[in-house]
């Protein structure tokens, strides 16, 4: 338009740069924000009552799921029923809320 253009972004050719960008990596996730995935995996071991919602089944409409929060990863969280022996692993894109029935670890800065 008037000559003004964005520059194509460079990218490190040195393997030792990628190396050495990878090592910050764990730095800048610690600072991460606390997304439910991270309060999850705080509290793994827990009891927790996992209420979902699948929009698109007409049987499995609302669904909850009472048990163990096993594992938590970006889009998912694993949970054991101890009584009926069952595991689950529940995308989190479906998931409403969750319920404790104690207090829960909370870090806004993990």
């Amino acid at each position: 338009m008037n000559g003004a253009y964005y520059p194509n972004p460079t990218f490190p050719n040195n393997m030792n740069n990628y190396n050495q960008e990878s090592d910050n990596f764990p730095a800048i996730q610690s600072q991460e924000q606390s997304y439910i995935e991270n309060i999850l995996r705080l509290n793994k071991n827990k009891k927790a009552k996992l209420f979902a919602s699948y929009p698109d089944s007409n049987e499995w409409r609302d669904r909850i799921y009472d048990g163990i929060i096993e594992q938590a990863g970006k889009d998912h969280v694993i949970m054991s029923s101890p009584s009926l022996g069952d595991w689950y692993l529940i995308p989190l894109i479906y998931v409403n809320w969750v319920e404790f029935e104690e207090p829960i670890n909370y870090s806004p800065n993990l």
